[in-house]
């Protein structure tokens, strides 16, 4: 079904069975208050009461354009998103951020361009940048190129963990909006423009390519939290979209069913999907379409009240575990 974003270098597949493979590694090194299992949005240990959520991301291939647009403000509010955002599918509230970047030479202006995006992101994520490490490594990376990856942890009272088993059929989806690609198939975005003009004004966006593809990813946590004890699940929808991301916030037995023209997609996925002859199904299998995360819940009408841009796109319902576009 992703045979376009294998084309690009991407093997998804890969990545499930990279995870069965590493999985009895992992399991050598639980310790008491080790609470997650491998493949959740954020790994979880209980301390004195308390239980820590962590995540740790990257930008991605989305770096790419960054270097080509020579514009480096905003990928670390990327980096920090990827990782709160995940945080936050627990019901955790981000407490710190950690950035290491690596560099194949030391520009300072560029760095301190690169930190000034990842602390406008702990803004955002009401959390704070307590350090971070900056490597350089000439002759691994080229002289004008990066590579930038996070850690966050948050905090949530045991009894308030989010849990996908306490979803049940008939309880409402509802999406919140991305603010565009985010930082996920960009392997696939950068294929089907290449050769484009990144600094082209592009009417559908009214502004250039290179600037919508950089339009930094959404952090939700001043949204949502306010409201996390209305919300039963959460799904952060990253690489693989809406088929792998909204199926770990529901348990067997049920299904996301998603009715396709209530969702809300910006013009850059309808670009995207022609330029590179894609096919719909293929879209949602890659991208969020315009859907950054999902709360799954079953009173939606104070989060519809509360969190601007919100709207329901589905039900859960009987089923075998997954989504159904319909």
């Amino acid at each position: 079904m992703n045979s376009s974003y294998k084309n690009a270098g991407v093997d998804v597949e890969a990545g499930y069975d990279a995870v069965k493979l590493m999985r009895k590694h992992v399991e050598r090194t639980k310790i008491p208050g080790v609470l997650s299992e491998l493949g959740g949005f954020g790994g979880m240990f209980e301390l004195d009461g308390k239980v820590l959520v962590s995540g740790t991301d990257g930008v991605g291939t989305k770096l790419k354009i960054a270097f080509m647009m020579n514009k480096h403000d905003t990928v670390g509010i990327d980096c920090v998103a990827m990782c709160v955002n995940d945080v936050l599918c627990s019901g955790a509230r981000p407490l710190f951020f950690l950035d290491y970047i690596a560099v194949g030479k030391n520009y300072p202006e560029k760095v301190a361009e690169i930190v000034s995006g990842v602390a406008e992101g702990c803004v955002q994520a009401n959390c704070a940048l307590i350090g971070g490490e900056t490597a350089e490594m000439p002759g691994f990376y080229p002289e004008d190129e990066y590579d930038i990856a996070g850690f966050s942890v948050g905090v949530v009272e045991r009894e308030k963990i989010l849990d996908a088993k306490n979803v049940k059929a008939g309880d409402v989806i509802v999406a919140l909006p991305s603010s565009g690609v985010h930082s996920n198939g960009f392997s696939l975005v950068r294929k089907i423009f290449a050769g484009h003009d990144l600094h082209g004004h592009v009417q559908e966006f009214g502004k250039s390519l290179g600037e919508e593809l950089l339009t930094p990813t959404k952090i939700y946590v001043r949204e949502v939290l306010p409201v996390i004890d209305k919300v039963k699940s959460i799904a952060h929808i990253t690489g693989g979209g809406f088929y792998e991301n909204i199926p770990r916030a529901i348990p067997e037995g049920l299904t996301a069913k998603i009715e396709l023209e209530k969702v809300k997609t910006p013009a850059v996925f309808d670009v995207i999907m022609k330029t590179g002859g894609l096919e719909r199904d293929e879209m949602f299998h890659v991208f969020n379409m315009g859907v950054g995360m999902t709360l799954i819940t079953a009173n939606p009408d104070e989060i519809l009240h509360a969190v601007d841009g919100s709207y329901v796109i589905g039900e859960i319902v009987k089923g075998e575990q997954g989504v159904i576009l319909h």
